[in-house]
């Protein structure tokens, strides 16, 4: 695809953002950024965080991960399903009730400030990794794809991008991507349908064909029964569950949008359309995995293997688009990769300033004439993290979509189990001993489960949250504090 031709894209697809951000942007208060006013309608929230929840790692890596893994993801979906029941029907009421901002705020008004601090403080940690890996694999797509033929090096790559990023969402923050996630959720569903299609008619297959050879192909194995296996169905499916409630319901980024909402029931009626958007796009995803190797096989192309295995599965689609499905194709991806990059991007930085700012910098308590200096000192702090990890890992290779949820168990699980004990529990805590605590259960689950693997050759997987979060209540419950009276 011509660089030329990429660069007009990206000017005309940023001043788009620019627009919606200018709109939007009217009449601006010192809290918009964080609260969007509150007026958000449900349906364009739902439909906005279809971009927040599919980020390019989704976009190469579900698809690719099916050659190792087949539709055993599915069974990850499943339980995403019930994970946004507890959101929608447990979380959103508790979080609207109590017109939070930082969703974090609740932990203070259950037990107290440190552990309030110590929920904050492992999320922002969770979510700087977690942001930084889903920019890291969208430059690395940008840069193999087009930039490296401009020779553009890929640290001004990434520092362009949070740049863009800074401009269209430094006034408004989360009122202005409400809007600009609906619009890259609205591109990037129909880069997942061109894509397809462009591989049926490659492939020279009717729809019913198409259909027939996804569902009779070896690789569309839905559930893995063996016990010992990571991608077991009861471990993919809990872990789903828990995954969603702790990534979702427990994600300042993802539950900031729904608390722009203006009522508990307008959120609730968000959380569960949008649970049906994402499972069916990642349903789409799954397909697009099956036809990517159809395609390969039967073009005969030679994918690098070891042990019997794939290797760097997330560069199967950016190949293949880029050498093999034409002009049209090759430009769905590319707006895709842009889409998804920065509708997951901006509501990450957006999040992790709000957090910090409210959690740690006391904003909400602030003087009108510090505020828009704490937010900006804050956003500026939040994107220097970003990319720093990114420069740190930018060797690093594999399905990063596994890493993301791995390193989740040992950073969410503390969060779940704090929630867990704070919503099914009455106790109070010794809050010194907490800190300790959430760090001692993500330190034993990693040994447990590296125990586990050299000991009985049995990987906990994705499990990893739910031991986490579990022995985070142990622990809680250890420094119960005796109540009088």
């Amino acid at each position: 695809m011509s660089p030329i031709l990429v660069l007009v894209f990206i000017a005309c697809y940023f001043s788009l953002l620019m627009i919606i951000s200018r709109i939007t942007s009217r009449k601006s208060k010192d809290h918009t950024y964080f609260d969007g006013d509150r007026q958000s309608h449900w349906f364009l929230v739902a439909f906005g965080m279809i971009g927040s929840g599919i980020s390019a790692v989704s976009l190469v890596s579900i698809p690719g991960n099916v050659g190792n893994n087949h539709l055993y993801y599915f069974q990850f979906i499943l339980g995403n399903i019930v994970g946004y029941l507890f959101i929608a029907f447990v979380l959103i009421p508790l979080f609207h009730k109590q017109q939070l901002v930082s969703i974090y705020t609740y932990l203070q008004t259950r037990f107290g400030n440190v552990t309030y601090k110590t929920g904050s403080l492992f999320f922002l940690v969770s979510q700087s990794f977690g942001a930084a890996f889903r920019l890291l694999l969208s430059v690395k797509i940008l840069q193999t794809a087009f930039f490296d033929q401009l020779g553009i090096p890929y640290f001004i790559t990434i520092i362009v991008v949070l740049v863009l990023i800074w401009l269209y969402t430094n006034k408004s923050g989360i009122k202005t991507i409400v809007w600009t996630d609906a619009l890259q959720s609205f591109f990037l569903i129909t880069v997942i349908v061109i894509s397809i299609i462009t591989i049926k008619n490659f492939l020279g297959f009717s729809f019913s064909g198409m259909v027939t050879a996804v569902a009779h192909h070896p690789y569309s194995k839905l559930f893995d029964w063996d016990p010992a296996s990571g991608s077991n169905f009861f471990k993919q499916f809990i872990s789903g569950v828990l995954i969603t409630v702790a990534l979702v319901g427990l994600d300042q980024s993802m539950m900031q949008k729904s608390l722009t909402v203006k009522n508990a029931k307008d959120a609730r009626k968000n959380v569960l359309t949008f649970s049906f958007f994402i499972a069916f796009a990642q349903t789409l995803f799954l397909a697009l995995g099956v036809l990517l190797y159809v395609f390969a096989e039967q073009k005969g192309i030679s994918l690098e293997m070891k042990d019997g295995q794939f290797l760097n599965t997330d560069k199967l689609y950016p190949f293949l688009t880029q050498n093999y499905f034409g002009k049209i194709g090759a430009m769905a991806f590319f707006i895709g990769v842009v889409a998804s990059t920065f509708a997951t991007i901006d509501s990450c930085i957006t999040a992790l300033t709000t957090a910090f700012s409210y959690d740690f910098m006391d904003f909400a308590n602030r003087p009108h004439e510090e505020r828009k200096r704490i937010k900006n000192r804050v956003l500026l702090a939040v994107n220097i993290v970003i990319f720093t990890i990114v420069m740190a890992f930018w060797n690093s290779q594999g399905a990063i979509i596994f890493t993301i949820f791995k390193i989740a168990g040992y950073t969410y699980g503390p969060i779940l189990g704090l929630y867990m004990t704070g919503l099914f529990t009455k106790i109070l805590l010794k809050e010194r001993g907490v800190p300790i605590a959430c760090v001692a259960a993500a330190l034993l689950t990693y040994g447990l489960n590296e125990y586990s693997i050299s000991a009985w050759h049995y990987d906990i997987g994705f499990m990893n949250i739910a031991v986490n979060g579990l022995l985070t209540m142990i622990f809680l419950l250890a420094l119960k504090k005796k109540q009088h009276g």
